[in-house]
């Protein structure tokens, strides 16, 4: 089975009702993707959670080590790790019940995204979500 995701209409809609996103892989250099794409979605008034047990602090917020030290619900999570990690953090990624999976462009993985989409959360994968976002104005 192909891997099905949510269309731009749909992406416009989950990043509309979302407030909360935890960044896995986030880089505290400020040239890395990564952090470009989180300052862009902080500054749009985005609650950015870093997970990366690598950094202290990414954008004035304290980073986690890993998605279970995040308090509270997670709208989505942002992945900006090789695609080959994509299962590792899709089985973490179900433990604390986020409701959306997104894996940044050029990230694709079936067994991550096979996995989630059997248990019925949304995923997303392949798409930039800062290109989506700005897609919504």
């Amino acid at each position: 089975m192909a891997i099905e995701i949510p269309n731009r209409e749909e992406l416009g809609e989950i990043l509309k009702k979302s407030k909360r996103v935890a960044v896995v892989g986030l880089s505290a250099n400020p040239e890395k993707t990564s952090y470009k794409v989180s300052k862009v979605m902080q500054d749009a008034g985005y609650e950015i959670i870093p997970v990366n047990p690598t950094v202290n602090e990414v954008l004035g917020v304290k980073a986690v080590k890993s998605l279970q030290e995040i308090e509270g619900h997670v709208d989505i999570v942002n992945v900006f790790r090789r695609s080959e990690k994509l299962y590792d953090v899709a089985k973490e990624f179900v433990e604390i019940d986020a409701d959306v999976f997104w894996a940044q462009l050029g990230l694709i993985n079936e067994e991550a995204y096979h996995f989630l989409n059997d248990k019925g959360y949304t995923v997303v994968m392949d798409r930039c979500i800062k290109v989506e976002y700005a897609a919504t104005k």
